[in-house]
């Protein structure tokens, strides 16, 4: 019974988001309340809901510094640079764009973290795409595969997980899976490759000379700090160390650096608040999108519907598919981001199959390493169970359900092409 209302809780939800008929924080907070209410466990459902809240918060408050820190150092003109050189590079040519935006994205994600490779790359490639007329849902997908490949390295969250949840070695997981991830990678490149090309065809390319200076409003040029450009650019280095490394809980670091930016860009207290007032809309939308995650992700836990859905996902795999379990895990993979968080994928449904697996004689190492060519790593991008995800559309300006119909062929495809190297070269096998 459980299992069934984890299921349509997560049906409904995909559905109303997917067709529109409400917005996502609506469904977010109303499906999983409605059927909690329905598993019988109403005196303890403010608890769970609570529960969930706390535990998104440290997210919901990182997410929105990170939001007034960034947008602050577009503010001062830190990513100006950037923008005029890859312009230069280019030269207005829309394939080249898409193709530059897939290896900006690659290499912003070697920290292992979506929400910085989003906060850095987004904000410095959409206002180009905008000058260009280019689709911001494809600037959003070719980071999103990007960033995705490149989540299964070690010090990412997937591949964390799924070695403490089996007892492993992160590298015995990662590194025989290095040539699938490789591949991947130039799949990716592909695949931008072809959306640059379907890009080109409807704009053309555009021959101009760019000055991107030129281009901004008097009033963006006032809050221009030219003569603090490498004290932003070095400060902003300097905060993302600390982050990689953890000098301090994210949340606090990106409080504090938003803080010291603001003071000595903006010494005017009128302009400071007028700063933060400026970036409120986009602190908001994506903070009440994560809290209202935090719900959604308590019930579905407190309740017991994750683990009764895992329990009933291994039951249904019939003894003669049980020697195919490392490709079943791997082709599903992805598509099952949509449907639980990395925790309790990795954590709920990872040991059970990993067990069961255990019986045809596939070691745990398979196992693992087939779930993180596509379970949250490439798929966390498009999740609505991952903070991420809203942060991605929240700063590229558009709709989950636009976002997850564009570029979830292409994902699935970089699973499946994964997969098959993964196989060819023996990180799994049947």
């Amino acid at each position: 019974m459980l299992a069934l209302l984890g299921f349509l809780t997560i049906a409904i939800f995909l559905y109303l988001i997917l067709s529109k008929k409400v917005s996502v924080i609506a469904a977010l907070i109303l499906v999983p309340v409605l059927f909690g209410v329905l598993a019988g466990d109403f005196a303890n459902l403010g608890n769970m809901i609570l529960d969930g809240v706390s535990e998104v918060a440290p997210t919901g408050i990182m997410l929105a510094f990170a939001i007034l820190f960034f947008g602050l150092m577009y503010n001062v003109g830190l990513f100006d640079p950037v923008i005029s050189r890859v312009l230069k590079l280019v030269k207005g040519d829309p394939l080249k764009i898409v193709v530059g935006t897939a290896i900006i994205g690659m290499v912003t994600h070697l920290d292992g973290s979506g929400a910085s490779t989003f906060l850095i790359t987004i904000p410095a490639l959409l206002p180009l795409y905008k000058k260009m007329g280019m689709s911001r849902l494809v600037l959003a997908g070719v980071v999103a595969l990007s960033a995705g490949t490149m989540n299964i390295v070690p010090w990412g969250g997937p591949t964390a997980r799924a070695a403490s949840a089996l007892g492993l070695d992160a590298n015995d997981l990662f590194v025989p899976v290095i040539p699938a991830m490789l591949v991947g990678l130039v799949w990716v490149l592909f695949v931008s490759y072809i959306l640059g090309k379907r890009e080109r065809k409807r704009l053309g390319i555009q021959n101009f000379q760019y000055d991107f200076n030129q281009e901004l409003s008097e009033e963006e040029l006032k809050l221009r700090r030219p003569k603090l450009y490498w004290f932003n650019f070095l400060f902003t280095i300097f905060t993302l160390v600390a982050l990689v490394q953890v000098w301090l809980p994210l949340p606090i670091i990106f409080m504090v650096a938003f803080a010291v930016a603001l003071v000595i860009n903006y010494p005017n207290p009128k302009d400071q608040q007028d700063r933060i007032t400026e970036q409120a809309t986009g602190v908001i939308t994506v903070v009440t999108i994560i809290f209202a995650a935090g719900i959604f992700t308590g019930v579905l836990s407190g309740t017991g519907m994750i683990e009764a859905m895992a329990e009933s996902l291994v039951s249904i795999i019939p003894n003669s598919a049980g020697s195919f379990m490392t490709l079943i895990v791997a082709i599903t993979s992805m598509p099952l981001s949509l449907v639980f968080t990395p925790d309790a994928y990795y954590f709920g449904v990872l040991p059970i199959i990993s067990e069961t697996a255990s019986a045809y004689g596939i070691a745990p190492a398979e196992v693992g390493r087939a779930a993180i060519l596509g379970q949250m790593t490439v798929g966390f991008p498009l999740s609505p169970l991952t903070a991420s995800t809203f942060l991605l559309i929240g700063l590229a300006g558009v709709e989950l359900g636009d976002h997850q119909r564009f570029i979830f062929k292409w994902a699935f495809g970089t699973t499946i092409v994964m997969t098959i190297v993964a196989f060819i070269t023996g990180a799994i096998s049947i």
